[in-house]
């Protein structure tokens, strides 16, 4: 069993209704072509639920966040991680803290302060990033830019990913310019063609847009950007997606291949005696015995082997939505004879059969399973609904973090 959609998902996840104005077949004619600009009035929802300044100065002063979770930047500058952070103090064992003092400082003399991983670490944020991802199948990630009046962070550059900028606070004007590397790779990044986006980021942009509080501006991966707070300060979100695309498809093929490629005896066999393999035509009828061996393997994939190693890397790419671990305990302590569980949302679990038995295979890890308990965690998972189970059963779907108490769950 694999689900076409997340178990444990609503039925329709807000992710995207949030920060677009288009239709399913609107976005895909303009997905990762062209940018966007969604002016909040177009919008459901504001975001004054998903990050204020008050978050932000609780998140730098009170959190105890260590690095990586900040970054702070001038002018395409980025600060090392010591100007900014210091150890914990007593009964804290760490060097890396963040340093507010320091961040007041900073952030008065003009620097930004970027706020990493937010999807990890603000549960408004972690609940947008975990419905945009279901919505759009993509994984996502969530960073906070906070600029100080009239400042920027960063020289024009391109991301290798698409962004979603969601204004929350303030007012900031961007200028965006055609890509010099159409839909670039993880591999690829803008600083190995430096000069190229410096040049394109001297000429007329193609948009230039102010975001207010509420507008969205969508943009994809390889589009030359660069934004300026204007007047007070500045607060946006940033919404990295992480696309699939054709190449993680052919890593999957050529995985295959390879595997298949090993399990040919001819193509195991040791190279003669005395063999120069830095010589070309040393290897030359090898390499040709490989290629055709390759192409064929190639041919021979099927979908389903390809479908299954992305799956593995889909359910890496993001994590389920958060349990409770001592309050789950608390109310297994309580019994689970009437006590209704549900699926763990974004939980992406499907069941595999192997000599292995019946395993569920999820973003919380494995679980083996006799056949009438794959059964009844089958026609659970598609219900999709709180459900009174098996005593055993329920608690081991719960302890494996499967499961949460209904009163946790997401029906």
């Amino acid at each position: 069993m694999s689900d076409a959609h997340e178990a444990g998902a609503p039925a329709r996840c807000t992710g995207l209704a949030r920060v677009t104005d288009l239709g399913p077949e609107e976005l895909e004619r303009s997905w990762g072509r062209e940018p966007r600009h969604v002016p909040a009035a177009a919008l459901p929802t504001p975001f004054d639920d998903l990050l204020t300044t008050r978050d932000v100065d609780d998140l730098l002063s009170r959190r105890g966040l260590r690095t990586p979770f900040l970054r702070v930047a001038r002018d395409g500058h980025t600060l090392a991680d010591a100007d900014f952070t210091r150890g914990g103090g007593v009964g804290a064992g760490v060097t890396d803290q963040l340093d507010d003092t320091a961040l007041l400082r900073l952030f008065a003399e003009g620097h930004t302060l970027v706020l990493q991983g937010l999807h990890r670490t603000h549960p408004p944020v972690l609940e947008l990033a975990q419905d945009l991802a279901a919505d759009l199948g993509h994984p996502v990630q969530v960073n906070a830019y906070v600029t100080p009046p009239s400042s920027r962070g960063f020289a024009a550059h391109y991301d290798v990913h698409d962004v979603f900028v969601l204004q929350t606070a303030g007012e900031k004007r961007w200028r965006l310019h055609a890509p010099v590397q159409p839909h670039p790779l993880r591999d690829q990044p803008w600083q190995d063609r430096r000069p190229a986006v410096e040049q394109a980021a001297a000429g007329e942009p193609r948009l230039e847009v102010t975001l207010r509080p509420g507008d969205v501006l969508y943009v994809p991966r390889g589009w030359l950007h660069s934004a300026t707070a204007l007047g007070g300060v500045s607060t946006h979100l940033t919404a990295g997606i992480h696309v699939w695309h054709r190449g993680h498809v052919a890593e999957a093929v050529l995985e295959a291949a390879r595997r298949g490629l090993a399990a040919q005896e001819t193509q195991r066999t040791s190279l003669r005696p005395g063999v120069d393999v830095a010589d070309p035509e040393a290897i030359a009828d090898d390499l040709a015995a490989v290629r055709e061996a390759l192409l064929q393997a190639v041919a021979d994939v099927d979908a389903s082997a390809v479908a299954a190693r992305l799956a593995a890397r889909q359910r890496a790419a993001q994590r389920p939505a958060p349990v409770s671990p001592v309050g789950t305990v608390e109310a297994l302590a309580d019994g689970l004879d009437d006590l209704a569980v549900a699926p763990r949302a974004h939980l992406q679990a499907s069941l595999e059969t192997g000599t292995e038995g019946a395993v569920l295979v999820s973003r919380a890890g494995r679980l083996h399973l006799t056949d009438d308990d794959a059964a009844a965690v089958t026609a659970w998972l598609a219900d999709e609904a709180p459900a009174v189970l098996d005593p055993d059963l329920a608690r081991r779907l719960v302890v494996a973090g499967v499961a949460v108490p209904a009163a946790e769950g997401r029906a």
